[in-house]
């Protein structure tokens, strides 16, 4: 398992030419190395150390221990107030009856599993990403990104370049859009997931955070721990067996769950990321629709790129080039020398003028 957890080195490396942006990055760099670690956390302290303490007589405790794990624990909800020590043992756990409703607990066997699916998820995006893209950037560079670079060599990979671009005009929007695609996927696939971790938390999660907030806010006789609610350190577990005239006794227990103290910390900052993960992928989403509908900011973003380059050579390119061609000249700009780059612009502008003359 930590071979698996190993390979995860590799998310680490710096990119020698980047085919994606700083959000895309964020998604399958940082929430996946994020989710990998919290993953392997819980893995050590659920299958290393000691995840689960029962108390219950005339039960051997490692008996107890092992049964409560494998078929979970129970809180009473409408038992979660009162004061500690006095009207309930924790919040949660007290005497009930058959008419109390009953909360089982059973996601805490399921965490570390659960944070790697959601890792691979934040994945998928960039693997397909990679596989259509198909190092078309890489070879585009053509070493342009080197320091140094002799002018012979870079003016004969400029030309190749010009030529590349006049010779598949307006043949490349197939390939922007597939990122486009890619893009809207990781948004897709963050909201997506705020709702799946709401349903493994029982409808818990999507408040989670400003619960939590609130509850630093209040007033400590007032205070409810919604942490304490979702992730219950002490709980309830009920016990059957046959005693000794073969009827059926009933052993209640209580359960501490040292994991939970991870857990709840886990969750708590998993909110907040999700929450700002989303709302950046979101105004994302908004600038490249306005990037595909809007021409000017294409001809502004790619001048920007270009070290404020002649305003006619940028109008030009942008005018003859369509979203595909932009796209491509627009990742060339980030991994290209500024001041090679902005020749190229003018190579190119050139070469589109001659060729509508002609």
């Amino acid at each position: 398992m930590f071979d698996v957890f190993g390979s995860v080195k590799g998310l680490l490396k710096l990119d020698t030419v980047y085919i994606d942006n700083n959000i895309f990055r964020l998604h399958y760099k940082a929430t996946v190395i994020i989710l990998i670690a919290f993953s392997l956390l819980v893995t050590s302290r659920q299958y290393i150390g000691d995840p689960i303490d029962c108390i219950v007589d005339e039960i051997p405790l490692n008996v107890m221990d092992t049964y409560c794990w494998i078929y979970s624990t129970f809180t009473i909800p409408n038992r979660g107030n009162g004061r500690i020590g006095k009207d309930v043992i924790q919040p949660g756990v007290a005497s009930h009856t058959d008419r109390d409703e009953i909360k089982y607990h059973k996601y805490y066997q399921w965490v570390c599993f659960a944070l790697f699916f959601q890792a691979i998820l934040f994945y998928v995006p960039r693997y397909l990403w990679k596989t259509w893209e198909g190092g078309r950037i890489k070879m585009l560079v053509l070493d342009l990104n080197c320091p140094v670079v002799s002018e012979d060599c870079k003016e004969d990979r400029k030309k190749l370049l010009v030529d590349y671009f006049t010779t598949n005009l307006h043949q490349q929007n197939f390939y922007a859009f597939r990122f486009f695609i890619c893009e809207a996927l990781n948004f897709v696939n963050v909201v997506g997931q705020i709702y799946f971790m709401d349903l493994f938390l029982d409808g818990e999660f999507t408040t989670y955070g400003s619960d939590v907030v609130k509850f630093t806010e209040m007033e400590p006789e007032e205070r409810g721990d919604p942490m304490s609610r979702v992730f219950p350190k002490v709980t309830k577990c009920t016990f059957h067996k046959y005693g000794p005239s073969g009827s059926v006794q009933t052993f209640d227990g209580l359960c501490v769950l040292p994991l939970n103290i991870v857990n709840e910390k886990i969750y708590v900052f998993l909110w907040f990321w999700f929450v700002l993960l989303s709302i950046s992928t979101g105004l994302m989403m908004v600038y490249r629709v306005c990037v595909i509908v809007f021409m000017k900011m294409r001809m502004y973003l790619l001048r920007s790129r270009a070290r404020l380059g002649p305003f006619e050579e940028i109008e030009t390119i942008t005018k003859k080039c369509q979203i595909g061609d932009w796209f491509i000249l627009y990742q060339l700009s980030r991994n290209i020398d500024p001041l090679i780059f902005k020749e190229l612009i003018s190579d190119l502008a050139k070469k589109l003028e001659g060729k509508e003359r002609v």
